[in-house]
């Protein structure tokens, strides 16, 4: 047979769709043509292909050989590609059985000697076969498809494996993948077959490195951090260099309540698309430097990418130093701070990446970092003060719920100060207001919508006068007034109250007011 499909799939966004490779070989001088938008790293495949196969013990066809990826407009990029493309190959060859392909779909990048090494996006891979087996029985008067395997390389093995329902079956080369597909087609050589491979038993969350224990003193700062945890606020400490801002940042996903399964999964599978390396189970944590781009920080790029505020997705981005980032670049996380997600449009594209994280930021009150500082340090002027705050719009400042002023401590404070509650000791209080949150409203408290709000949050007559007094004179702009009720909502949360009294509403509102 002169004709071969295999299954594979494309990592586009966050996505992972199907792909067909279609190989034919024909009459004529020897080539190996491949279409269907190939990107670099495909078309450059077919050395490696050539070679792997050589190497395995297979003949390459010496004929034309055209290889086509469909859907012909779906981009295709990664070396992930390589393993369907020499087993396609071997196929449409005669060197294996054409009808064995059917019930699998291979991804894996080949080294010239056929070994399978790692590929990025498996997880996500994995993820959606899944979702295409539980979509498959809502299309009506369609039969199911069937349940295909997914096989990988070895060192992508546990990683995939972590989604359910999906058999994974794990290959040290692609002689290994051969003698499966060989075994399957003439019901013997089992002890060719591969392995399934077995997901890990799902390990508890062991803890992180830090904890807010370490943080001594700032008794104001810790409760704005506890309030900002179980609601999932948004957070700007200011104060004077060494102060304890970015101790304080770095201790906030240890307060926070532990990932879902689905969430975790959906993490895992984020970092698993970038490449990148992921602690399962965790928060991430993302601290960024100040010269980051717009396009890291958001994602994008020709063929579009997450960014940090994708990979801090569930967890924490940190902005230390908040002035000193390019105010472009601040600017463009205004919009993913109201719609926790980003759509990157580009001309032949339009993807849309998750963004439901928890803003942390730092900064200075002046350049020299000891405005208002007891000790008569600073001597910078009133108008460069001013340059340097106004590095910061007030759209951005304005969607920011928590403003928090950290001042120096003493070190005869720090000295004799006592040891703080631990990160599991506020993981408790945070986790019960979580609870009644997704009890109540089936959200945190900073996602409500403006009618949500107006639905959950119900004030009294004298708490109502008290916002509309603090309106006034602290200019607040509908949205303010929002994230103040959101604010009193959570506090309410943390002191197990049902209704949201004027001390609620009193503490919201000093964390707005500079």
């Amino acid at each position: 047979m002169s004709f071969a499909q295999v299954y594979t799939r494309s990592v586009v966004g966050l996505h992972a769709p199907q792909v067909i490779i279609e190989v034919h070989l024909s009459q004529g001088l020897p080539a190996l043509t491949i279409v269907g938008l190939p990107a670099a790293a495909v078309r450059e495949s077919k050395d490696r292909v050539r070679s792997a196969i050589i190497n395995s013990g297979f003949q390459f066809p010496n004929r034309r050989l055209t290889i086509n990826l469909a859907p012909a407009d779906l981009p295709k990029d990664g070396a992930r590609l390589d393993l369907p493309i020499a087993i396609g190959i071997l196929a449409a060859s005669g060197q294996l059985e054409p009808e064995a392909l059917s019930g699998f779909e291979f991804i894996g990048e080949l080294a010239l000697n056929g070994e399978l090494r790692q590929v990025s996006g498996s997880l996500a891979v994995a993820r959606a076969m899944k979702a295409e087996m539980l979509a498959a029985p809502k299309n009506t008067g369609q039969e199911a498809p069937p349940l295909r395997q997914l096989i990988v390389p070895c060192d992508n093995g546990s990683e995939a494996s972590r989604v359910d329902g999906v058999t994974i079956l794990a290959a040290q080369n692609l002689k290994a993948v051969c003698n499966h597909l060989q075994s399957l087609a003439e019901s013997s050589l089992i002890d060719e077959c591969l392995e399934v491979v077995q997901p890990s038993a799902a390990q508890p969350h062991t803890g992180y490195k830090v904890d807010l224990a370490d943080v001594k003193g700032q008794h104001h700062a810790r409760r704005a951090l506890e309030i900002a945890a179980a609601g999932g606020h948004s957070l700007l400490f200011t104060g004077p260099p060494g102060s304890g801002k970015t101790l304080m940042a770095s201790r906030l996903p240890t307060i926070l309540p532990d990932l879902s399964d689905e969430d975790a999964l959906e993490v895992a599978s984020t970092y698993s698309v970038a490449d990148s390396d992921y602690d399962y189970g965790t928060r991430p944590f993302r601290q960024v430097h100040h010269t980051i781009s717009a396009v890291a920080l958001v994602g994008g790029g020709s063929r579009p990418k997450p960014g940090e505020i994708t990979l801090a997705n569930k967890g924490v981005l940190f902005l230390d130093e908040l002035p000193e980032f390019d105010r472009t670049v601040l600017e463009v996380l205004r919009q993913p701070l109201e719609a926790k997600q980003i759509t990157i449009s580009r001309a032949n594209s339009q993807l849309t990446f998750p963004a439901n994280f928890q803003l942390v930021a730092a900064m200075n009150p002046c350049p020299c970092g000891y405005d208002g500082d007891g000790s008569g340090r600073c001597r910078c002027r009133p108008e460069q003060i001013k340059r340097y705050q106004d590095k910061l719009s007030g759209p951005l400042l304005d969607r920011i719920d928590l403003h928090i002023t950290v001042p120096a401590l003493p070190i005869a404070d720090l000295q004799n100060a006592q040891a703080g509650e631990t990160s599991e000791q506020v993981r408790t209080r945070v986790a019960a207001a979580h609870k009644q949150q997704l009890k109540r409203q089936n959200k945190v408290n900073n996602e409500l919508s403006p009618s949500e709000i107006d639905q959950y949050i119900q004030l009294g007559a004298g708490e109502q006068q008290l916002l509309q007094l603090a309106q006034q004179r602290l200019n607040l702009s509908a949205r303010g007034y929002h994230r103040v009720l959101r604010v009193a909502r959570t506090i309410a949360d943390l002191a197990n109250s049902n209704d949201i009294t004027s001390a609620h509403v009193s503490e919201a509102l000093s964390y707005r007011s500079k």
